[in-house]
């Protein structure tokens, strides 16, 4: 008997085409003042080696906090929720659903798992792995960006339940944020549909800097990665390691800004572009904004997008929170305490 495909891939984003958005990308961000580039960028094999080290580091809170969160919260809002529809935007190699899966493996229910991610190779080494620990598991990977491609995630089959973990949702500006806030909207056909968020917390300003630089350089050889992307990516002649890493918080935006900062002056030529630009000593690059929220705020920004607060779940320090959302006509919450 021929064994059921437990995997498939709907690829909405190949190897050309995804040059050909960071090229755009490069020159966009290059040619305006100040110069720009997305963080999204940040995350080739060496980036996301760096950022899984930056997660370890003891200054950086984030994914140790969500951690906490999520062992407390997994086990009752799967057994609350029960979907047979788990969507997952950005998921990487989905080491978080498993925390999730866990507490449903033996139950006898079928799960469709759909992970939204641009590395084709990455969704099909991480659905390897949990298709070989999970039986009840079946993996429809769309292979996307989750900014432009959410509406190609194939129809529900079931409760569903979307995630967006992590604190990407801060990488985004109010506008760009809205937008994909909606799609998410759209993602929840269903009163019983979810999603669940993830929201850094705004908090004692020395604590969020200290995350961002860290005493063993970490974090500052992750920002100067995004320049050996562009190098080989647009055959370009960045030093990497002729740039500053600079990060600070910026309180009247509730943000920490990462950039990189000359530190002599360069001409710089990227020759898939055909384009030479000149950095003056002291002249920045912007990679990353990180927004942090407080709960009023958040709550707010997600219903003028259409979703309902119906859970709101912190770790123990009110560092971290992940908010579980429905669409707003499915039901009515009161606010975060």
């Amino acid at each position: 008997m021929t064994e059921p495909v437990r995997y498939h891939a709907d690829v909405h984003m190949d190897e050309e085409s995804r040059l050909r958005t960071l090229a755009e990308d490069v020159r966009a961000g290059l040619t305006r003042r100040p110069m720009t580039l997305p963080p999204k960028y940040f995350y080739d094999a060496a980036g996301s080696a760096l950022f899984e080290r930056i997660t370890r580091l003891p200054e950086y809170y984030l994914t140790r906090a969500e951690s906490l969160i999520l062992q407390d919260l997994a086990p009752r809002l799967v057994g609350e929720l029960t979907p047979a529809d788990i969507v997952e935007l950005g998921s990487g190699s989905s080491a978080k659903l498993r925390m999730l899966l866990e507490p449903m493996n033996g139950n006898g229910h079928l799960i469709r798992y759909v992970p939204v991610d641009v590395d084709a190779s990455t969704l099909a080494a991480g659905a390897a792995r949990l298709i070989g620990r999970y039986p009840f598991l079946n993996v429809h990977a769309v292979v996307g960006d989750f900014e432009r491609h959410l509406a190609r995630v194939p129809p529900p089959a079931g409760r569903r339940l979307v995630l967006f973990l992590g604190s990407t949702i801060g990488n985004l500006d109010p506008g760009p944020r809205h937008r994909l806030l909606r799609r998410i909207r759209a993602l929840l056909s269903g009163p019983e549909d979810r999603a669940l968020i993830g929201f850094d917390l705004v908090k004692d300003v020395a604590v969020i800097e200290a995350a961002y630089n860290d005493s063993r350089g970490v974090t500052r050889d992750f920002n100067r990665n995004i320049l050996r992307v562009v190098n080989r990516s647009v055959d370009a002649d960045f030093e990497p390691e002729a740039f500053r890493h600079l990060a600070f918080y910026r309180g009247e935006c509730e943000r920490i800004e990462m950039h990189l900062t000359a530190t002599a002056r360069q001409e710089v030529r990227l020759r898939r572009l055909g384009l030479t630009i000149r950095i003056e000593e002291g002249e920045g690059i912007w990679t990353e904004s990180s927004y942090k929220f407080t709960p009023a705020a958040t709550r707010a920004m997600l219903q003028a997008a259409g979703l309902e607060l119906v859970g709101w779940h912190v770790d123990p320090d009110e560092r971290f929170a992940l908010a579980l959302t429905a669409r707003a006509e499915a039901v009515s919450a009161p606010p975060p305490a």
